[in-house]
C-alpha cells in the first residue's frame, strides 16, 4: 500500500510518497518559491541523490502537476500509474473545533476546511489549494485531512479557555488550539515504546523545539495542556516569534507609535522580527545563536538564555499541573540537533527528578536515544519526529475504517 503525504504552505508544496508495507520512504521532495519569477524543486528517491532545478510554478496546482509527473516519470518515476497510490494525506495546520480527527475528503469536510481560513489565514487556503490540485490530478484517489491541532482536542476546557468575555468564544470560536500536534503524538507514541509500556499508563512532557516551538503535557496518552494557543505565536520564545508577552505592550505600541497602528504592523513585529532574531539582531536560527554565543555575543547570550529560561518554566508548570512525568521528550530541529540547548533546559531541575547525562547529551546521534543518567526519576528522551509518517499512518487508518 503506498500512501503520498502532500503538505501545502503558502508558497511552497511538499510531499513525500511511502510504501507502507514497512512503513519506508519511496520518494520525496519539495517545490519551494511557488509564483515567484524563479521557483526551486528538490526531489529525492530511495536509490538516487537529491536533484535541484530551477522552474516555473505559479500556483498549488501547477506544483502538484510537476510532482505528480515526475513520480510517473518512466526512467526516474517511483510508480507506473497513479492508481498505484491508496491515498493522499495532506497536512492541515488548523482544524479550529470542527475536526478533532483525521477525516476522509468529502465535499462537506471542504466546506468545513473553509470555514477555518479566517483562523489561519496564512496556511488554510494553501492546504485547500493542494486538496483541489490532488484531486485534479489524481482523480479517484481518496484523501484524507490530518489536522496539526487536533492531537491537542482532549485539552479541558478550563485549560483551553482564555478569559475574556464568553461571546468572543461562541461568536468567534477563540479559544487555545494548540499546534504542532502531528509532532506531538507521534513522539510520544514512539516514547511509549522506547519505556515499554501503554501509552495509557505514561504522563509526558514533549517539547517540540524548532523555529517554532511548543511545549506538551500528555497525561496517560491525552493532551491536558500544550504551550501555543489561538495561534502559533504564544508560549515559549522561537526563532522569530516573541512568544508570552503583557498582551497590553500590544496597545502600548498602538498608541505610542504610527507605524504600529494596524494589525497586520504588530503581527509582522511579534512573529517575524521578535523571538531569537529580535534579541540578537543576528539570526532566529539557532546555530548562529550558538555560534555567536561561544564568540562571546552579549546579546545572542541573552537570546539562548530567555529560550531555554522559558521552556524550562513550562517544563517546570507542566510537571506540576501532571504532578510527576515519567519521561521528558526533546524533538524536531533545535530539540534533536542543539546539545547545549537541551543541558540548560534540563540544568538544576534534578528537585523534578531530572538529571542529565551531559556526554551522552553531547554524543552527535540522529537516532532516538536516551541522555538521562541511570539515577534519574525520569527519562530524557532525543527522538526525532516524523509528522509525514504520522500522516500517512493516520491516513492509512481512516481509509482502513472505511
Amino acid at each position: 500500500m503506498k500512501v503520498l503525504v502532500v503538505n501545502c504552505g503558502s508558497s511552497s508544496v511538499k510531499y513525500t510518497l511511502f510504501d507502507m508495507d514497512g512503513e519506508k520512504k519511496i520518494a520525496w521532495g519539495i517545490i519551494e518559491c511557488i509564483g515567484l519569477p524563479e521557483a526551486y524543486y528538490k526531489r529525492q528517491t530511495s536509490g538516487t541523490e537529491e536533484k535541484k532545478d530551477s522552474v516555473k510554478v505559479t500556483n498549488h496546482t501547477e506544483a502538484v502537476e510537476l510532482i505528480i509527473k515526475n513520480l510517473l516519470d518512466k526512467k526516474t518515476g517511483s510508480i507506473n500509474n497513479i492508481d498505484e497510490i491508496s491515498v493522499v494525506g495532506h497536512r492541515i495546520v488548523h482544524g479550529g473545533e470542527k475536526f478533532s480527527k483525521p477525516v476522509l475528503v468529502t465535499p462537506e469536510v471542504k466546506e468545513g476546511l473553509k470555514s477555518c481560513f479566517a483562523i489561519a489565514p496564512l496556511h488554510n487556503p494553501a492546504h485547500y489549494a493542494g486538496i483541489v490540485a490532488v484531486e485534479k490530478m489524481l482523480p479517484g484517489i481518496p484523501s484524507v485531512l490530518v489536522f496539526d491541532t487536533a492531537f491537542h482536542q482532549t485539552m479541558p476546557d478550563y485549560a483551553y479557555m482564555y478569559a475574556l468575555p464568553y461571546e468572543l468564544y461562541e461568536k468567534d470560536h477563540i479559544r487555545k488550539y494548540g499546534f504542532h500536534g502531528t509532532s506531538h503524538n507521534y513522539v510520544s507514541q514512539r516514547a511509549a515504546a522506547m519505556l515499554g509500556k501503554p501509552i495509557g499508563e505514561l504522563n509526558l512532557i514533549t517539547a517540540h523545539l524548532g523555529n517554532g516551538s511548543s511545549i506538551t503535557a500528555i497525561q496517560k496518552g491525552k493532551v491536558i495542556d500544550t504551550s501555543m494557543g489561538f495561534t502559533p505565536l504564544p508560549g515559549v520564545v522561537m526563532g522569530t516569534r516573541c512568544g508570552d508577552i503583557d498582551p497590553a505592550i500590544i496597545a502600548y505600541l498602538m498608541d505610542e507609535y504610527p507605524q504600529y497602528r494596524d494589525g497586520a504592523t504588530i503581527n509582522n513585529l511579534m512573529n517575524k522580527k521578535s523571538g531569537l532574531y529580535g534579541i540578537s539582531g543576528l539570526s532566529g536560527d539557532m546555530r548562529t545563536i550558538v555560534k555567536a554565543v561561544a564568540a562571546g555575543n552579549k546579546k545572542a547570550k541573552l537570546a539562548f538564555d530567555m529560550l531555554t529560561y522559558s521552556v524550562k518554566k513550562y517544563i517546570s508548570s507542566y510537571f506540576g499541573l501532571l504532578n510527576g512525568i515519567d519521561a521528558l521528550v526533546f524533538t524536531a530541529g533545535i530539540g534533536e540537533n542543539s546539545p547545549s540547548v537541551r543541558e540548560k533546559i534540563c540544568e538544576n531541575l534534578s528537585a523534578l527528578g531530572i538529571e542529565m547525562d551531559v556526554a551522552e547529551n553531547n554524543e552527535p546521534s540522529g537516532e532516538e536515544r536516551v541522555v538521562s543518567t541511570a539515577k534519574s526519576k525520569v527519562k530524557i528522551l532525543i527522538i526525532p519526529t516524523n509528522e509525514e509518517l504520522m500522516i500517512a499512518r493516520e491516513s492509512k487508518k481512516v481509509l482502513s475504517n472505511g
